[in-house]
Order: structure tokens, then C-alpha cells, then sequence
């Protein structure tokens, strides 16, 4: 019966592409979401442009296929729901197009790991359960594991009981798979023609050795570790098309692992982080959105307002947080996707891609004016130098230029730390590694110098914490650099942040896209005072900020009006 269904579903009627639709009416505005899918839909017109170089299929068939999966043999259950076909919501088809319609050129399924993050309430449960239930019988994966997964069995029982739900609506399911256990204790799904299976499994049953086809990953904001998620990881390597779907509420924690992939999603879909294996949908406000104050920004963390959950429920629940005051942070967590306990990135990314301009003549930078900023890292962290060129008669822009040194012993073990690609940067010259264990201050130093050669670098702010022992090598080496001391405090900062965001923002500043430039401003959160002065704050950001803190600098050197003097020894050769 189940080779049945998988036929039934082999020539989808249609190549309508409502994937690629909505993709599209994000990206102009006309459906409404939050910053963060705006940035999962600009990837996916990116890749429909530039994926196939990459070796990246869109076959709308099988997306065709996946929207009949679910319309055709699925039913809903629940209330108003029950018996009724599983349709898609746009939103939905986005997600589950993506799945199942990108794919790598050799056939297999383009996407290993996905992340969903939604406002409680609208349908992630089902969803997901109807992905493991295509994955059991429309993939004809031979002993198919499919797992639904969570800290607790109770928790995992949630997922499952609606795809327990999903069989018994369907009469095709019902009749194709076997259910273990008595009536409302049903503890397997099993298809009996490929051997495979459908069951909870949960950190309490500290069980190793799975190796599933299809994993999901229930309220991940609750896992306290990165354990289930590894355990499944690990599973899959021998799995050709083994797929991990995980979905969650919003945290608080952002030490969690629950962030981690929130931060990991949302910088892959913003093009900050490069991994075509990785799919991510994370519904967010944007900044300035209040949804206490205005209604109009609901969709934006629930797709399926007017759905799956009605405006009157939300009204309903911030009335209550208004009058507990103690509700309110829980409410804006799983209502409206806020992380309550973490600070939102400094930059967003919409403004900060629109100031990127890698494709410049290097040629304007000749013999231009500028300032530096210079962020010397511990000994074994990331090290960077930035310039902010002037505007010129024959090109307007502020222009910006950065450096980037890593040691390069142990490379691969400052990749798995952070989370990025610091080998593959290196080799795009990006990035530059110096000798050993630790930064090369020398070789920093001739490059600063053959810099201050090059261009007309007026001053380089500094944070004289760290500068010292360079001070000395300076002395050592017959180096002449102007430096200027750059204190950290909000009152210097606060002048120099304001003006690099205003020269952001206005479209002055061009930066050159050196994409760890690019994960530092990702990354970066600010610290304000009570009188509202605002600082770069490497303890509360999501990655390294090393790249931002030194334009900052830069950008403060601009503005100075009071210059320092620069005591200058003599060049380095």
C-alpha cells in the first residue's frame, strides 16, 4: 500500500511554483514578514540565479509532489480541522518546498539540517509530523528510522501523537501502516514493505545508535545541551538523504544551543554565513516593531495569523500581560518570537549588504586620506586593522578596507569554536594566517606599515589595553605608525558609533564585503549607559566583533576635532 502512495504522488498534475511565489512577494513587500525570512526568501532567488554553479537543482516537480504528499493522503485533526485535507499555507509551501525541492546535482536532497522558528501556536507540530510521514512512505528509503525527538518522552509524544493522528484521518496511511501500542498509547508507526519505522526518542532514554532518515527536533529552546541534536547528527552520516528538522518557540537563553542554530540560521540566510546544507525560517519583529502598540507586525512572527491562531487569542494574551506584568516577557517569547532575555545585532543586515561594494577600483584608494582603527587580539584571537578613505571629487562614498590575522596553528579547532569558516576565508584572502601559535605582531606590523606607505593615513585609533608590547616591537623594529589613543569608554564611543551607523544608514560608507568584516557586523550587539550612549560590547555579542570595534575607532578618528599628539620613531624596513 505504501509503494501505492509513493506512485499516486509520482506525477505531480502541475510545475506552478508556489515556493518561488512567495519567495517573491516577500522580497517586494506585498506578503509581510519579519527581517529574517525576508532574508530566507532573498536566498532563495540568489540560489535559483547562482545555485546551479554550485551544483544545486530546483525541480518544482518534487516540490509538486511534497504540496500532493500532504493535500492528497494527510488529513488534520483537531477541533475545527478534523478530517480535513492538510492544505498548505504559503508559508508552509516555502518551507516544505524548499525541502524537498532543492537539490544537490547528484540526485540527493540539497538540505541536511533545517531550523523553524515560529510563534506558538501556528502548526509546526503537524507540519513537521506530515514531513516524517513523507519520509517513511514517499521516499522508499529502505529501514527508514524516523525519529521525533525532544528532551523529554512527553514532550516527544506531542509531535508524534499528531502523526499517530495524521494515520488514523488518512485512509491511505491507515491502510498502509501498522500502529503499535493500545488507542492513545501508540508508541510506533510502521511501514512493514521497507522495514521502517516512525517512534519517540528522547534525551531521558540516553539511547545511542540511531541512524535516521528523517529526525525531528520538538521545542528546541528547551534542550539544555547540544546532545540529542549531536546524537542525531552523528546518525545520519550514512543515511544518502537523511534530513534533521528542527522547531522551536524563542528562547531566553542564548547561551543554548536553541540559540546558537537561531544565530547560525539567521546569518546563513542573510549570506553572512555560506552553507547550502543548511535551511533556516525564523520569524522575528523588526526593531522598531512594538506588538503591544500595533497589531500590524503580528504576521510577522505568526505566518498563519487568521489560520491557525486568531488575532483575538494574542489581544486576549497581552491583555493579560498588561495586567500581570510578570506574563509579559513570556508572552512576547512565544507570541511574538522576541528572545526577552538577549539584545538584538547592532546592524541590520538589509543596510549593511546595501553598503557592500567589493567590485570598487582599488585604484581610488591610491595615495586617499583615511583613518584606522586597530583591534589588537589576545594572543591566540582574531586581530584587525580597518581604514575609512575620505570622499574624493571622482567618488563620493566613504570608503572602508579591512584586515583580518589569525595564528595558524590549530585553525580547525578556532573554526569548530566559532561556528565559521576561518580556512575557507584564508584561502579567499580574507583573512590571513601568521606563523605558530599565536599572532605574529611583526607581521602584522610590516602590513600596517606597507598600509600607512600606500595610503595617506592620517591617525590610527587604538586601544592602549593591549598596545604596549606592539609600542615596544615598534621601537624594535624602526616603525613609525600615527598612532592615537582611542579610550573605551561610552563617552568616547557613543560619537563614534552614532557616525558610523549615520554614514551606514545614509548610503555614505562603502565597505569592501570582506566576509569576516561581514560576520563581525552580524555579530555585533551594543552596551548603552543610562544616558543613552551607546558602545560595541564583545561580552554580549554572538560572535567576534574585533572588525567592527576597529571601524568604530576609524570612524571616531574622523570625527575628532581634538587631534593627539603622535610621537613617531622611525620606519620599519
Amino acid at each position: 500500500m505504501a509503494s501505492k502512495i509513493r506512485n499516486q504522488l509520482a506525477s505531480p498534475p502541475t510545475v506552478a511554483d508556489p515556493t518561488t511565489r512567495y519567495a517573491k512577494g516577500v522580497c517586494s513587500g506585498s506578503i509581510v514578514a519579519g527581517p529574517y525570512v525576508r532574508d530566507a526568501c532573498a536566498r532563495h532567488l540568489r540560489d535559483l540565479e547562482h545555485g546551479p554553479r554550485r551544483g544545486l537543482v530546483w525541480d518544482v516537480a518534487e516540490t509538486q509532489r511534497s504540496f500532493g504528499f500532504y493535500r492528497d493522503i494527510l488529513r488534520l485533526n483537531g477541533g475545527e480541522f478534523e478530517g480535513k485535507p492538510f492544505i498548505l499555507h504559503e508559508s508552509q509551501e516555502f518551507i516544505i518546498g524548499s525541502l524537498f525541492g532543492w537539490k544537490r546535482s547528484d540526485g540527493p536532497r540539497r538540505f541536511r539540517v533545517a531550523f523553524i522558528e515560529e510563534g506558538k501556536g501556528n502548526g509546526k507540530s503537524p507540519l513537521v509530523a506530515g514531513i516524517g510521514l513523507q519520509g517513511l512512505v514517499g521516499d522508499g528509503e529502505p529501514r527508514a528510522e524516523i525519529y521525533a525527538a525532544a528532551t523529554k518522552k512527553d514532550q516527544a509524544q506531542i509531535l508524534f501523537r499528531d502523526a499517530v493522528a495524521m494515520v488514523e484521518q488518512s485512509p491511505d496511511l491507515d491502510k498502509a501502516l501498522v500502529r503499535s501500542g493500545g488507542k492513545g498509547h501508540e508508541w510506533n508507526i510502521a511501514d512493514l514493505t521497507t522495514a521502517s519505522f516512525f517512534r519517540t526518542v528522547s534525551s531521558d532514554d540516553a539511547q545511542s545508535g540511531p541512524r535516521p532518515h528523517i529526525a525531528l527536533l520538538d521545542e528546541v529552546h528547551e534542550h539544555r545541551t547540544g546532545l540529542m541534536v549531536e546524537m542525531m547528527r552523528a546518525g545520519t552520516k550514512g543515511r544518502r538523504q537523511a534530513m534533521i528538522v528542527m522547531i522551536t518557540n524563542s528562547g531566553t537563553d542564548r547561551q543554548s544551543v536553541c540559540w546558537q542554530y537561531h544565530e547560525y540560521a539567521r546569518k546563513v540566510a542573510a549570506g553572512v554565513l555560506e552553507d547550502d546544507g543548511f535551511f533556516g525560517y525564523v520569524c522575528a519583529l523588526d526593531v522598531e516593531d512594538d506588538p503591544f502598540k500595533d497589531e500590524a507586525c503580528w504576521v510577522k512572527a505568526n505566518p498563519l495569523l487568521g489560520v491557525a491562531i486568531q488575532p483575538r487569542y494574542l489581544r486576549e494574551q497581552i491583555t493579560e500581560a498588561e495586567g500581570m506584568p510578570s506574563k509579559e516577557s513570556t508572552v512576547r517569547r512565544l507570541n511574538f518570537c522576541q528572545w526577552v532575555e538577549s539584545l538584538n545585532p547592532w546592524l541590520s543586515t538589509e543596510i549593511w549588504l546595501k553598503a557592500q561594494d567589493e567590485k570598487y577600483d582599488p585604484a581610488l584608494l591610491e595615495g586617499r586620506k583615511c583613518q584606522g582603527g586597530l583591534d589588537l587580539g589576545l594572543t591566540t584571537d582574531l586581530t584587525s586593522f580597518v581604514l575609512l578613505f575620505e570622499p574624493t571629487a571622482i567618488d563620493p562614498h566613504w570608503r572602508q578596507k579591512s584586515w583580518f590575522w589569525l595564528p595558524a596553528d590549530n585553525l580547525a579547532e578556532k573554526e569548530r569554536k566559532d561556528g565559521v569558516h576561518y580556512g575557507a576565508w584564508r584561502a579567499a584572502g580574507y583573512l590571513e594566517t601568521t606563523p605558530g601559535a599565536a599572532v605574529n605582531k611583526t607581521f602584522v606590523l610590516a602590513r600596517i606599515v606597507n598600509a600607512c606607505a600606500r595610503y595617506q593615513v592620517q591617525s590610527i585609533g587604538f586601544d592602549d589595553w593591549r598596545i604596549e608590547d606592539f609600542k615596544v616591537l615598534m621601537e624594535e623594529e624602526g616603525a613609525q605608525l600615527p598612532l592615537a589613543n582611542f579610550r573605551q569608554g561610552f563617552k568616547s564611543f557613543a560619537p563614534a558609533v552614532d557616525e558610523y551607523e549615520r554614514m551606514l544608514i545614509s548610503g555614505e560608507l562603502k565597505h569592501d564585503g570582506n566576509a569576516v568584516m561581514n560576520w563581525n557586523a552580524a555579530s555585533a550587539v551594543l552596551d548603552t549607559d543610562p544616558a543613552g550612549n551607546r558602545k560595541p560590547t564583545k561580552a554580549k555579542s554572538t560572535g567576534r566583533i574585533d572588525g567592527v570595534v576597529a571601524a568604530v575607532m576609524a570612524a571616531g578618528r574622523a570625527i575628532a576635532t581634538e587631534e593627539k599628539e603622535v610621537t613617531p620613531s622611525l620606519f620599519f624596513v
